[in-house]
């Protein structure tokens, strides 16, 4: 199975969801959970959608089983407001990370005119950010950075490859070059540490270079 950046996403009644994104990946299994379709041209929203629901990849499409109402799908990234005396004491029991932006005025009162009320503390709020995918997964962005064991660029991922059964990503197809692009096929097994914009390798780049250019 390929995943590449921008392949349209359908769902069983050939109607256009999205495109391609992301791809989730387990970094430690190299299983890929989820993909993320990004859905809308001007103002977009990134849903997430189980890697379960895919019933199969073409060169340009990506078919799911059923009839989905992309609006129904849960957002990648969701934002809620929190109390700041609340802030220790509730967290979210789902997976995610905090960050704090700033507080927000009294509704009615204008953030310039506090210093009108000296004996007035506005209530501070925190927004947490929160993530729809499991637990110790990665976000993997198709165009991360490829780095050898030795911290030289190797250049940057193209596609994924993984088998169609467990959804266990096999390979990877990285380009460097900017004009004459040069594309190689990385085994996932030399593949090291996993972040969302960057794949380190345990391999030096010697190794990837003496590989042969990959063709379709």
């Amino acid at each position: 199975m390929e995943f590449k950046e921008n392949t349209d996403v359908l769902n069983a009644k050939g109607e256009k969801i999205g495109s391609i994104d992301r791809v989730v990946i387990d970094p430690r299994t190299r299983k890929i959970t989820h993909l993320i379709a990004k859905k809308g041209v001007l103002f977009t929203r990134e849903k997430v959608i189980p890697i379960g629901n895919v019933d199969r990849i073409g060169p340009d499409e990506v078919l799911l089983k059923d009839i989905v109402d992309p609006n129904e799908l849960p957002d990648f990234e969701e934002e809620y407001h929190i109390p700041a005396q609340d802030r220790s004491e509730k967290q979210d029991p789902r997976p995610g990370y905090a960050r704090p932006l700033m507080w927000y005025p009294h509704p009615g009162i204008p953030s310039w005119g506090m210093g009108t009320y000296p004996m007035y503390h506005a209530p501070h709020t925190f927004i947490r950010t929160r993530r729809n995918i499991p637990q110790g997964t990665v976000p993997l962005e198709e165009g991360a950075k490829v780095v050898c064991r030795d911290g030289e660029s190797a250049g940057k991922i193209e596609r994924i490859y993984s088998d169609s059964e467990e959804h266990r990503a096999t390979h990877l197809v990285i380009s460097s070059g900017l004009l004459s692009k040069e594309r190689k096929l990385v085994p996932s097994i030399w593949v090291a540490q996993i972040d969302e914009d960057e794949v380190r390798l345990n391999v030096g780049c010697e190794v990837i270079d003496r590989l042969p250019p990959f063709t379709e």
